[in-house]
Formats: structure tokens, sequence, C-alpha cells
């Protein structure tokens, strides 16, 4: 169901993409760290999804809260001259790949899991 989910969120994305007006220069890093912030709910959600405790009220506040903090921190930044952002990049990024692992490991041993059945068969 998930992977059904991922797969039509893309689709719709290349095709709003298609159709979607340029960004400007000015808002680019706002967009940018608010797809940061996003991507990291995602994998956020897919990590707990197979850890077995995914909240759907957990994942759409932390989403939107993530989201809308990591642009705030980058107003503050742009108003105090400083690349605030690049704490939640570091945060956020850290953040996924931490989740990435997870996703990762778990199918190496769902893989590894089947390697196994198969070759009992034999």
């Amino acid at each position: 169901m998930v992977i059904i989910a991922i797969i039509v969120g893309c689709l719709i994305g290349v095709v709003a993409g298609m159709f979607a007006p340029i960004i400007p220069y000015t808002m680019s890093g706002y967009v940018a760290i608010s797809i940061v912030a996003a991507l990291d709910s995602v994998f956020g959600g897919i990590a707990s999804t197979i850890k077995g405790n995914f909240d759907l009220k957990i994942f759409v506040s932390g989403f939107f809260g993530n989201a809308i903090l990591s642009i705030l921190l980058t107003y503050l930044g742009q108003k105090l001259n400083v690349d605030i952002y690049l704490a939640a990049i570091v945060v956020f990024v850290g953040r996924m790949f931490t989740n990435l692992a997870i996703i990762r490991r778990y199918y190496i041993d769902k893989w590894g899991d089947i390697q196994k059945k198969i070759k009992k068969k034999k």
C-alpha cells in the first residue's frame, strides 16, 4: 500500500512539475528547505511503517511542522544575514540517512529470508 502511494505521489509530482511555473530565485531557498523537510517526514513515515508504529497524526503534524519551521528558519536567517537554514538541512538530512538505513536493513533482511527459503526448497 505504501509503495502504491509513493508511486502515485511521484506521478502527481512529475505531472505537476511539467505544468508548474518556474520558481523565482528569491523563493528557491524556501522551496528547497521545505522539500528537504518534507522528504525527512516521508522517510520517517516509511521507517515507522516498517517498525510497525506508524501514526498518521504524527506523520501529518511532522510533515507540515517541519516544513513550516524550516521555512521560518530560512526567513529568519535571511533577515539576520546568517545561513541558519544550514542547521535545519544538517538535521533533516542526517535523519533521512538514518531512516534510509532502517529501510535498507529491513529490505536486505527480507531479501536474505527469501534467499534462505529458496535454498531450503532446493
